[in-house]
């Protein structure tokens, strides 16, 4: 489940009628650019012809005691966001998306979950905006539960239309729109291996941090990893660029990557300098190179180090979002944040990416400072790709200096995964960038040995 919740913005030039709980249905992945399984979406609309306004997703509680303030939540998370960039919202289209569980019917599965789409009903209304509609979509299939019309509504439900054949597909075939397949698709190329190829990286992992953590904390020897690990990620840059583009499953990415190298670039990534460094490679060839290196490092945070995947996610959401990707970006720094809530990289990202900011001005800001550094010291840090110039996100607000107390992974991981349902999205508390310098941090030997890695900073 994803806890933190993701808006996107209205495109404004294609207008086209969609009229009722069929269309709507249909019209879903084309609003979200992906067909969002296990979410809950809500889209606001305005005036009296119903102009899509912000749209809102969040993965769907698995606990039914999390769904009330759940919908408080998001009911006010929808409202208010759309008032800062838009208008208040006149109404609100409310979708449950979720397969079967094993020996569940759809049907089965759209009453299990009227309960939620009847707590976010309630919450919309408690602030004066109706939900106008409240669809589940389930095994193929869509329910209303709003219209109590079995004529037009049947307790077993419509089919969905054939993709292709509906006026949102002809619309969005227009305006070139895509649909990148479902949302488990996505995430799928993003998380770690499961294969027993896992257990080979952990141990590169386990080696490269029992060398890498204490030169990270050294002063002087933080500054040699640096370096070291800016280089090898250009190296392999280089060398994902001179090889075909990668296939669905980013086998052919995985296999020039040796577990070795992966496991130093994730562990030099760790530190915020170094990152942030990294993320100056956001446009062109450098971007496309950069963001195929950052999902196979992604997938190679096995076991305890999925808390390290944090860094390589937010750069990959970081270059989707500079390339226009959206949907991309979003599923990556959701991702990242799920890693680790407190992320403060991925929460910034994730808030300005939702709110629908420019990333020219982060794109400015990391080329005026890739252009100044190699100036001032002649730094072959900012060298390009393949003769392509590169760029970075912006100087971000960080921890508070000092070190924190060792956290053993699994400890981290309880932490992390009883977070609240949303609490750290955008607009929290606990979203909100803390002042500091550089933080460093070191992981608790876990089971098997090995030092686990450092993190310095956010």
């Amino acid at each position: 489940m994803n806890k933190h919740h993701e808006s996107t913005e209205p495109a404004d030039e294609q207008q086209i009628t969609l009229r009722g709980p069929a269309e709507l249905a249909d019209a879903l992945p084309y609003l979200m650019g992906f067909h969002p399984n296990d979410s809950v979406v809500m889209v606001a609309l305005h005036g009296g012809q119903g102009r899509f306004g912000g749209r809102l997703r969040m993965g769907i509680p698995p606990s039914p005691t999390e769904w009330a303030p759940v919908a408080n939540q998001l009911a006010e998370c929808l409202i208010s966001g759309s008032e800062r960039r838009d208008t208040r919202p006149d109404a609100i289209v409310v979708f449950l998306c979720q397969d079967p569980a094993e020996g569940e019917s759809g049907h089965q599965a759209m009453e299990r979950l009227r309960p939620l789409a009847q707590r976010l009903r309630t919450a919309c209304g408690a602030l004066d905006v109706p939900v106008l509609e409240a669809l589940c979509i389930s095994d193929g299939r869509y329910w209303s539960y709003c219209c109590p019309d079995e004529r037009c509504c049947p307790v077993e439900g419509n089919p969905l239309a054939l993709p292709g054949t509906t006026v949102m597909a002809a619309a969005a075939a227009y305006a070139g729109i895509q649909v990148r397949g479902s949302l488990r698709d996505m995430e799928a190329r993003l998380r770690p291996w499961g294969s027993p190829a896992g257990a080979e990286q952990e141990k590169a992992l386990d080696s490269a941090g029992a060398v890498l953590v204490s030169r990270i904390l050294d002063a002087d020897g933080r500054g040699a990893v640096a370096g070291e690990t800016l280089a090898l990620a250009r190296e392999l840059m280089e060398r994902l660029v001179r090889a075909p583009a990668a296939t669905t499953a980013d086998i052919d990415d995985d296999r020039l990557i040796s577990c070795d190298e992966a496991a130093a670039l994730i562990l030099g990534l760790q530190d915020r300098e170094t990152r942030d460094r990294a993320a100056e490679w956001m446009e062109g060839r450098e971007a496309e190179a950069a963001l195929r290196l950052w999902r196979a490092l992604a997938r190679r945070c096995v076991g305890p180090y999925v808390e390290h995947s944090a860094a390589p996610l937010t750069l990959a959401g970081w270059v989707s979002w500079s390339a226009g990707d959206e949907p991309g970006a979003r599923v990556a720094l959701g991702l990242a944040l799920r890693a680790d809530p407190d992320y403060t990289f991925a929460q910034l990202l994730h808030q300005a990416c939702n709110e629908g900011l420019d990333p020219e001005t982060l794109r400015r800001c990391l080329r005026d400072e890739r252009g100044l550094r190699a100036g001032r010291d002649g730094d072959g840090a900012g060298a390009s790709v393949s003769g392509t110039t590169g760029r970075h996100e912006g100087r971000r607000a960080e921890r508070r200096p000092g070190r924190r107390p060792p956290r053993t992974p699994a400890a981290k991981r309880k932490r992390a995964t009883g977070t609240a349902a949303g609490s750290a999205g955008p607009g929290s508390a606990a979203a909100r960038p803390r002042a500091g310098g550089p933080q460093c941090r070191s992981r608790a030997p876990g089971q098997g040995g090995g030092q686990r890695g450092a993190r310095s900073g956010r």
